[in-house]
């Protein structure tokens, strides 16, 4: 039983084991009599070979009937609840559901909405120019306000002190001279998910300034490894109330609406935030992660709110063409499978597709599961060379996936100005990456031919050009800075290629003798080790044996001493302090190190290897984007970033921009971090991402 790590015998499978179960009975029968027993010659090797582990699968299976306890079923008679203590249990726990599921209540004295370490805010409607200078006197005297908007800005609460000053559009005789003040730089402030109260702000020409705090990321940044940061969930958790709410949830998240009647969650919101922001900050200064808070994280969401709001243009016709071009080839490969199955069938179906692969035509059958067949692409990729049809069926999954994901699925988010506007999330990988949805432009493929024409459709507005700059090699700079190691340093400070210089050490060769395939397998290797990769996949992706894999790395490690000691010392600090961090302070904790499970265990290591590499490269990439925007408008140049795709970075500018353009975002990403070897960016240009890239 795989799932529970039960090995089982080698090569007996589940129809020769119940043969052999129903003939001997047990284990023990069966080896007892296995010398003279009626078994094929191959199937007693097999159970000689494996005795060992046959015993120690049935040790492993047998439920332990004697274990010393005491047992008396009176205590353990069905009870009334005890309300008070489940009650507050499962609010420390968060099971929200279980709690209304079994009927709990809060205890006496304590209201849903509040407990009484927490007071209540008053409110104040602004509605004369008096109540206007209070507000302003207000605000004054505080480091921080907590602000809350609905989605047109027709009401803006801010709260100053223990008041929450009430800002509406048909009321306030100074209604844009408030809110002009109120998001100004001189105001600082926090809020919740910040970049989407920048999107309300741009379109009525408020600046972006001033915002101090986020209490989304602040909690992200203490805990990356959550799945979502709902408000409420936040307050319950770190201030140990509850938010008072009447209007929507969505999965138990606080929903703003717009209009008047939003009023009371908007207040709400903004004591809220008042209250991480006192239960929060000490966090993030205790774990030394201020700074990453209000030096990367805050003002990037004023970047990514604009390259939201700017989007990026697309051909829409070339991409309807471009679509009607790959369900021409989907149809054709359609009817080249139906001719090499000698049926139609539903392709799409891996019950039907196994059917015709492993029934009627034979090929060689994975080990079947519970539902059938499985024909994923690691069992299609090792039939390859079996039967035409593999390849063809391959290949309709491809394009079946670029006309429904990419040709078809990009024009649904088109927007009337003929470009379609991605959203950066900032709270969901736990390396610090950001992300891209609705859509994602992140997953677009980059070494394909079909991915590339994908690229094609993004083009420059009339008039304008892309810019496109990357960064070369960034996380095996950040390896060579890291581990400190002198021979991968020397070779980025002497400017050669990483990928050959490996080579050479790994195989043993002088630079100008080493060949293609062996720089290719050297490349493999050195990212391979970047992230974690074990020899097993690393001989998977080269197409050699395990144990010239393992042979691989060993050179490699034996090699680059400081690589390999680094491995070894943060995996080890990384169980003793239960994390890792990027060079700017950005934490993941990793609880899978203490797991008794083998390979959760590895999961985690390879992680500790990982991330402080992989985030320091996302933490450097943010710093280049705040800089590079920073230059671009303190120069007066109409230029503006459009994408942010891993460690590239597009731009669009007029044509007479570019080359200054190319220059502001090379040299910006190059000093966004100062390593013991250079950071260097190489920057293109054309009418489409493909051409610029």
């Amino acid at each position: 039983d795989s799932s529970d790590n039960i090995p089982g015998v080698s090569g007996i499978g589940e129809k020769t084991a119940l043969d052999l179960v129903r003939r001997f009975g047990t284990v023990k029968e069966l080896y007892d009599s296995l010398d003279t027993a009626d078994i094929r010659e191959s199937v007693k090797k097999k159970l000689t070979a494996g005795k060992d582990m046959a015993e120690m699968s049935y040790e492993l299976a047998t439920i332990i009937r004697d274990v010393p306890i005491e047992f008396r079923p009176e205590d353990n008679a069905v009870k009334p609840v005890d309300n008070d203590r489940l009650y507050r249990i499962f609010q420390r726990l968060e099971f929200a559901r279980m709690a209304e599921k079994y009927g709990l209540t809060p205890p006496a004295g304590e209201s849903e909405a509040a407990t009484p370490e927490h007071e209540r805010p008053g409110t104040a409607d602004i509605i004369t120019k008096d109540d206007a200078e209070r507000f302003e006197t207000a605000v004054k005297s505080e480091k921080c306000v907590f602000v809350s908007v609905s989605d047109g800005l027709d009401t803006v609460c801010a709260k100053a002190g223990n008041t929450v000053y009430i800002i509406r559009k048909g009321s306030c005789p100074v209604y844009d001279e408030l809110l002009r003040y109120v998001f100004s730089e001189n105001v600082k402030k926090g809020g919740f998910e910040v970049k989407s109260i920048m999107r309300k702000l741009i379109p009525a020409g408020h600046d972006l300034s001033g915002w101090v705090f986020d209490a989304a990321i602040a909690a992200y940044l203490l805990e990356p490894g959550e799945n979502s940061y709902p408000l409420d969930k936040l307050v319950r958790r770190y201030c140990g109330f509850e938010l008072e709410l009447e209007g929507e949830e969505s999965g138990g998240q606080m929903t703003l609406t717009d209009g008047t009647d939003d009023t009371q969650e908007l207040t709400t919101a903004a004591d809220a935030v008042g209250a991480l922001y006192e239960a929060l900050m000490p966090k993030l200064h205790d774990t030394g992660m201020e700074e990453l808070l209000s030096d990367i994280e805050m003002p990037l969401c004023a970047v990514l709110a604009e390259m939201e709001d700017v989007g990026v243009y697309v051909d829409r016709k070339a991409l309807s063409d471009f679509g009607e071009i790959l369900a021409s080839g989907i149809k054709n490969l359609e009817d080249e499978i139906y001719e090499q199955a000698g049926e139609e069938f539903n392709i799409n179906s891996p019950k039907q597709l196994g059917t015709i692969l492993f029934e009627k035509l034979m090929l060689p059958a994975p080990k079947k599961t519970k539902t059938g067949w499985s024909t994923n692409i690691d069992v299609l990729e090792k039939l390859k060379n079996k039967h035409p049809i593999i390849n063809m069926i391959i290949e309709y999954r491809q394009l079946a996936k670029l006309k429904s994901t990419y040709a078809d699925g990009l024009i649904k988010y088109i927007c009337d100005d003929g470009r379609i506007h991605t959203t950066f999330q900032m709270t969901v990988t736990a390396t610090g990456r950001l992300s891209s949805t609705d859509p994602n432009l992140q997953n677009i493929p980059v070494r394909t031919e079909l991915g590339g024409e994908i690229r094609k459709m993004f083009i420059a507005s009339p008039g304008n050009i892309l810019v496109d700059a990357d960064y070369s090699q960034i996380e095996l700079r950040l390896l060579a800075h890291i581990s400190g190691d002198e021979t991968m340093r020397n070779a980025f400070i002497a400017g050669e290629d990483i990928h050959a210089v490996t080579a050479s050490q790994v195989f043993g060769v002088p630079l100008d003798q080493v060949t293609g395939n062996m720089r290719s397998r050297a490349k493999a290797v050195n990212f391979g080790i970047v992230y974690g990769i074990s020899q097993f996949s690393l001989s998977q992706d080269i197409g050699v044996s395990v144990y010239e894999a393992k042979e691989y790395m060993d050179r490699y490690l034996s090699k680059y001493h400081g690589v390999r000691d680094y491995m070894k010392e943060i995996v080890k600090k990384a169980g003793e302090d239960g994390y890792v961090s990027t060079i700017y302070g950005r934490r993941r904790y990793l609880p899978e190190l203490k797991s008794s499970n083998h390979n959760i265990r590895a999961f985690g290591e390879r992680v500790a290897l990982n991330m402080p590499i992989q985030g320091t490269a996302a933490d450097i990439m943010k710093i280049a984007m705040i800089r590079v925007d920073g230059r671009l408008r303190s120069e007066g140049l109409k230029a503006r970033l459009l994408l942010q795709i891993h460690d590239e970075l597009i731009a669009e500018c007029p044509i007479e921009e570019a080359e200054k353009v190319k220059e502001i975002l090379c040299s910006e990403m190059e000093a966004a971090a100062s390593l013991s070897v250079p950071l260097t960016a190489d920057a293109g240009e054309g009418r489409s991402w493909f051409e610029a890239k």
